[in-house]
């Protein structure tokens, strides 16, 4: 099985395609999440249940939630990926058809009121809005909105994708009612490979500065990415394979998959870890890597799935895993088996378990100035995305 199919399985992201051992070779079984919601036109295959009462819905209709940041003005900017549209259409990396639309965007809650404040953003995704690629995350700096687009594959097959090829693998710039890419991401896979692997770019993560500097971590190479004033890019830290036992017995070898990044007081960065197929329990890490670069080190380990990461005002660290219990495991029809969860890592290393049951499928995470937690959940039900906010009391 290649590389780009083990990334593939979230690095894309979270279309939730399960990866399961065959007879005599590791292949893929497609099994996507949004199946067991409701896809528009279909009547739902298993109810949405209500959120948790230590929850507070504040965002609701979302298409596959991704990242999110809060402006200057208070306000929770939204990256949805989208549920794709009529095409042009192509093979996907997890073999299914994937098509081509317009659907992808970010939203803006500010005081009660929900609105898209972009739209028209490239979108790839399957049958039913599955297996969603379009804006990973969006990052506020100043009045300036940047939005970072995945991908996920070979950056030379995005030519397949029509329109789509000049916004997927980019970060882009909202300016003058339009948007303006600020450097190809996944270009520079194309140009360095910091992994020396197969091609794969999937720009997952985002900071910026109020420079117009910033950090990527980009799913697919696995590297944190410096970004220059100039919108020059540089690589911070690749992050290598480990050996992990399939589930076969097999040892082979694993993608670390980075996802979530945040700045510690110190200036350095925290980058979490999804890992790759075997995807195993518990072996998920938090690493720091050096402001100016260098080789990541284990920060807090223990984790299954990471997929953002966030710091507080204090310094806390706040950790979100996608599937608590491994992505082997989770079943659709379900509901607790597709479980994430929220934890808090004080500055002094205590780890605090915040929210588990009932977060079903999170994909991103945000904190505001009063220590309130946004979490996105149902992020891979197609148009069923929600965000709850979590109070310190709760």
């Amino acid at each position: 099985m290649s590389r780009a199919v083990r990334n593939r399985v979230v690095s894309g992201l979270l279309a939730f395609g399960l990866v399961v051992p065959g007879m005599a070779t590791l292949a893929q079984e497609a099994t996507p999440l949004a199946e067991s919601f409701a896809t528009p036109g279909a009547a739902p295959a298993m109810e949405m249940p209500p959120p948790p009462e230590w929850a507070e819905v504040v965002a609701t209709g979302l298409a596959n939630p991704r990242g999110m940041d809060f402006g200057a003005d208070g306000a929770l900017y939204i990256a949805e990926s989208g549920v794709g549209g009529e095409g042009p259409c192509a093979m996907g990396p997890e073999g299914n058809e994937e098509c081509f639309g317009e659907s992808g965007g970010v939203t803006r809650v500010a005081e009660g009121n929900q609105e898209r404040v972009l739209d028209g953003l490239a979108s790839r995704a399957a049958e039913g809005g599955s297996n969603a690629t379009g804006p990973n995350d969006v990052a506020l700096a100043g009045d300036i909105l940047y939005v970072l687009m995945g991908f996920g594959g070979d950056p030379a097959t995005r030519v397949d994708l029509g329109a789509g090829q000049d916004q997927f693998g980019h970060l882009l710039r909202a300016e003058d009612g339009g948007m303006t890419s600020v450097v190809d991401v996944a270009g520079y896979e194309t140009e360095n490979n910091p992994d020396t692997m197969a091609l794969d770019a999937n720009p997952f993560s985002l900071i910026m500065q109020d420079d117009g500097s910033g950090a990527i971590v980009d799913a697919g190479m696995n590297a944190l990415l410096l970004l220059g004033q100039g919108g020059e890019l540089s690589t911070l830290a690749v992050f290598p394979n480990e050996m992990a036992t399939a589930p076969d017995g097999s040892e082979i070898p694993m993608n670390a998959v980075p996802t979530g990044v945040a700045t510690a007081e110190d200036g350095s960065y925290y980058v979490g870890q999804l890992t790759g197929f075997p995807f195993p329990v518990g072996g998920a890490d938090v690493f720091t890597v050096p402001a100016g670069g260098g080789d990541p080190e284990i920060a807090y380990d223990g984790f299954t799935n990471v997929i953002d990461v966030v710091t507080g005002a204090d310094g806390t660290l706040y950790v979100l895993e996608f599937i608590k219990g491994g992505m082997l495991t989770a079943d659709p029809a379900n509901p607790a088996t597709l479980e994430g969860q929220l934890t808090r890592i004080a500055p002094d290393g205590t780890r605090t378990v915040v929210a588990s049951e009932g977060l079903i499928a999170p994909t991103g995470l945000a904190v505001d100035s009063e220590g309130n937690l946004y979490v996105a959940v149902f992020g891979v039900a197609g148009t069923m995305g929600q965000v709850w906010r979590i109070t310190p009391d709760a």
